[in-house]
């Protein structure tokens, strides 16, 4: 089973980034090599994990293009120069065009820090997602993998978990614990998919031996 090539998107500190790095390295993630990591933030923290790692990254700016579209085909001309199988959001703060979504149909992974469909959609990243789950009372929130689709957060759901809000909780604590969920639960799904595990009926992600007595999947002999 020839090994998926992955590209990540990201934005920021890319710490879910260095979860992927580490997941890899470790063999806890198989049958998948990072290829490259893509920024829209020349500064952006996650492109010198990536070189630090030894993985190709490069900033694209959006400033240089006339639109969204003309952006997104840019970053995916470089993906189809390294024949890119897998695209991981990471903290990757744009939205991707309908033209990106149909290119990488059921093969684009985003980490979302609620549990979907509760506080998320447009508008929904960063503290905001924490510091609502707080305002309303929610008693748990947690984090979600899911596939894109060309909707925000609206794509079929990879996993969750959740995570207990606590008396006395801030922005920054609540968001710490989902984030070392994030780091748990991401490079789970890109393992799951990597094995060839994973498969979409309707709005429901079947893993394997969910649905088969636990029999193994061709990715797991």
């Amino acid at each position: 089973m020839a090994g998926k090539s992955i590209a990540v998107l990201a934005s920021g500190r890319g710490t879910n980034l260095q979860s992927l790095i580490d997941g890899i390295n470790s063999g806890s993630i198989k049958n998948a090599a990072l290829k490259l990591v893509v920024s829209d933030n020349q500064r952006a923290y996650a492109l010198e994990r990536a070189m630090t790692g030894g993985i190709e990254a490069i900033w694209i700016n959006p400033q240089a293009y006339k639109g969204r579209g003309d952006y997104n085909d840019a970053i995916m001309e470089e993906f189809r120069k390294r024949d890119i199988d897998l695209v991981v959001l990471a903290g990757y703060m744009r939205i991707l065009s309908a033209a990106f979504v149909r290119a990488y149909r059921d093969a684009i992974i985003n980490v979302h820090p609620s549990l979907i469909p509760s506080f998320c959609g447009k508008g929904y990243y960063g503290e905001r997602v924490h510091r609502e789950a707080l305002e309303y009372g929610v008693k748990v929130t947690g984090a979600t993998v899911h596939f894109v689709d060309e909707g925000t957060d609206t794509g079929p759901i990879i996993l969750q978990q959740a995570v207990e809000v606590l008396p006395g909780d801030t922005v920054d604590s609540l968001a710490k614990r989902v984030l070392q969920v994030e780091h748990t639960l991401l490079p789970r799904a890109v393992d799951l998919y990597c094995r060839g595990c994973l498969s979409i009926e309707g709005r429901r992600v079947i893993i394997c031996g969910e649905n088969n007595g636990g029999a193994l999947c061709k990715g797991e002999h």
